[in-house]
């Protein structure tokens, strides 16, 4: 148990702790991992030398320092977009050409076209939520329900876009590329997504589209269309998101609603906002790396595979491992980095395709964290709507059912394709 005894001292700090505390957000997770990655130093042999390097190993590999990469990119792009208006934009048009009885599945779509877009589900909350809130006041709908659409709704992009800090994690940590992981988590998602339109719009035949809604460019929401065109295309996702920033800047300061020095300054805001995020990272892949070299990650594939024999089985233990790991740290990111390198172990041993693994990380997360009423992403939600997470939980359709439907991908799972 010495091996597995740093990842064993973060949950008992983070999860205890919060657990006391009463508040999942109470203890920075960035300072219990500092403090697990510390006490993992001590539980290798040798000189300090020799310990420093075995976590400068893990916390500096090839595949850390480009997610990292992606990650400055994506707070860069995300927040120059933000700044630009391209969120707003979005939010007017969806509700412009919107027919009234298809308000809902239309705030549905805006939620998912936003959280790919900016590769951010919390992002997408606090941008729709206080609108969606106005609009249920507006129309009579239910204002649980309509809050549970707009969270759900963003964790098919959370669980998709390609700047997700999730789909980074997840291709990075398995060995995929982004847009193959797309094509085998797209499978297992919109068959879900399509459902929810359809019930969304049979709740919604008596929903009334307010009178005013603010005026918007169109041309505002061109770098995020730029963005999901390209990525889907194939091109290296550092070069999308370059190319997604220049396009920020370009219209922004054409259209006036920047200068070249505030454009500098939201790409600045936005790699900021990254810090705690990347901070974690390299702390993790650290901590995990002095893990593995102690046998621990061994101890943890033999413990929850011990009565698997199958590639099925195998699947089922990532699912299960990933979720149980994201009901402790309540951060699907945290919890993919964490559970990331053992799934690919198991991934590997199973002979799972990479593709698979990745997708199965993310939708498992993504199935977790939804439902999780100390959540970062209800909590928001809850905070901007005036009610009770509680409340909106039994309205999260998208995340149940991505999770009925993750367990049935891996039932009745086969090959994939190259």
């Amino acid at each position: 148990m010495k091996a597995l005894s740093p990842l064993i001292l973060f949950l008992l700090l983070y999860l205890a702790t919060s657990i006391i505390a009463q508040d999942f957000y109470k203890v920075p997770i960035a300072v219990a991992f500092l403090i697990s990655a510390i006490y993992a130093l001590f539980t290798i042999k040798g000189s300090m030398a020799k310990r420093i390097e075995i976590f400068a190993g893990g916390a500096g590999s090839p595949t850390m320092v480009l997610m990292l990469s992606i990650f400055i990119l994506a707070g860069a792009f995300a927040a120059s977009a933000k700044t630009l208006g391209a969120v707003d934009a979005t939010v007017s048009l969806a509700l412009k050409y919107l027919p009234e009885q298809a308000l809902l599945p239309g705030i549905f779509l805006a939620s998912c076209f936003i959280s790919l877009s900016i590769g951010t589900s919390c992002g997408t909350i606090a941008a729709l939520t206080p609108l969606a809130a106005g609009i249920a006041q507006q129309s009579g709908i239910s204002l649980p329900l309509m809050v549970g659409l707009v969270v759900g709704g963003t964790y098919f992009g959370d669980n998709l876009s390609f700047i997700s800090d999730t789909t980074i994690a997840a291709t990075q940590t398995q060995g995929c590329s982004m847009r193959d992981k797309f094509r085998v988590n797209i499978r297992i998602v919109a068959p879900v997504a399509l459902l929810m339109l359809v019930l969304y719009f049979l709740l919604g035949k008596d929903a009334h589209v307010p009178s005013e809604i603010a005026a918007a460019n169109p041309w505002l929401i061109l770098p995020y269309l730029t963005i999901v065109i390209l990525a889907i295309c194939g091109m290296n996702v550092l070069i999308v998101l370059a190319i997604g920033i220049i396009l920020t800047g370009i219209i922004g300061i054409s259209a006036g609603t920047y200068d070249f020095f505030s454009w500098l300054s939201a790409m600045n805001e936005g790699m900021m906002g990254m810090s705690e995020l990347i901070i974690v990272t390299i702390l993790a892949g650290g901590m995990l790396e002095v893990i593995r070299h102690n046998g621990g990650i061994q101890l943890i594939i033999k413990a929850i595979t011990r009565n698997i024999h199958s590639a099925r089985g195998g699947e089922f233990s990532i699912a299960a491992l990933t979720c149980l790991v994201n009901i402790c740290t309540a951060n699907n990111t945290v919890a993919i980095i964490t559970a990331g390198p053992i799934a690919k172990d198991i991934a590997t041993r199973f002979h799972i395709d990479s593709r698979r693994s990745a997708s199965i990380l993310d939708t498992a997360s993504c199935f977790t964290q939804g439902l999780l009423p100390y959540g970062a992403q209800v909590l928001i939600a809850a905070g901007l709507s005036g009610i009770n997470p509680i409340a909106i939980i039994p309205h999260l359709y998208y995340p149940m059912l991505i999770g009925v439907a993750l367990v049935l991908a891996i039932c009745f799972r086969h090959r994939t394709k190259a």
